[in-house]
């Protein structure tokens, strides 16, 4: 415990869309335009809230998703979100907490639904922090997506982590036996997220690299 405690982690694994990302104000201006394009149920004002404290898969049944058509869901949202890249930025402090992280021998992966290119081009110059990158995760992939970049990081398990924004971020982590760290600042409510019992939640920004580097 000891030993853990003085350098808990060796691999960290981002999420990027509300985790580094603050794209959940795009998500709320397009979300009902690729509604109408795909068939399911607008969001209402007023059911925001209670989407957030809700589950991929209540999300999911709750709006009317077919599941048949969210590889084509996904891929017009990443094309989306390429066309608006400039109007998402990081969130503040997250170049200085990667950076630090790095400084601190531990190895970035990001793994993201949106493209590779989408994901360079929102980070900027702090994409030459990160050493992974698995992208194009379906909403339910990031499982496989976890143990490839563990396998090529060369890390034992033990030493990873994953953070997230949302309960699905959390589900995955479970899934590949790796700890999960739940930021407060993105798509999911801190309760919701809190709810699950994450092994690090995050309220700010400094406090992952409080948490999890050497």
């Amino acid at each position: 415990m000891l030993a853990r405690a003085k350098c808990p982690y060796t691999l960290a694994i981002f999420d990027l869309d509300g985790t580094l990302a603050d794209s959940f104000p795009w998500f709320l201006r397009t979300i009902n335009d690729i509604a109408d394009r795909f068939g399911f149920r607008r969001v209402a004002d007023e059911d925001i809230e209670s989407l957030r404290h809700a589950s991929t898969r209540e999300i999911l049944a709750r709006l009317e998703v077919p599941l048949w058509k969210l590889p084509a869901i996904a891929r017009h949202a990443r094309r989306l979100k390429g066309e608006a890249a400039a109007e998402i930025a990081l969130f503040a402090g997250v170049e200085a907490m990667l950076r630090t992280l790095a400084e601190n021998d531990v190895q970035l992966a990001l793994v993201t639904s949106d493209s590779e290119a989408n994901a360079r081009e929102k980070l900027g110059d702090a994409a030459a922090l990160f050493s992974h990158f698995d992208c194009a995760a379906s909403i339910f992939g990031k499982p496989a997506k976890f143990r490839r970049v563990i396998r090529r990081a060369g890390v034992p398990p033990s030493q990873v982590i994953a953070i997230g924004d949302e309960v699905r971020d959390i589900e995955a982590a479970r899934a590949v036996g790796i700890a999960c760290g739940a930021v407060c600042w993105g798509y999911a409510a801190p309760a919701a997220l809190r709810a699950l019992g994450p092994d690090h939640v995050f309220e700010r920004m400094d406090e992952i690299t409080d948490s999890i580097s050497r």
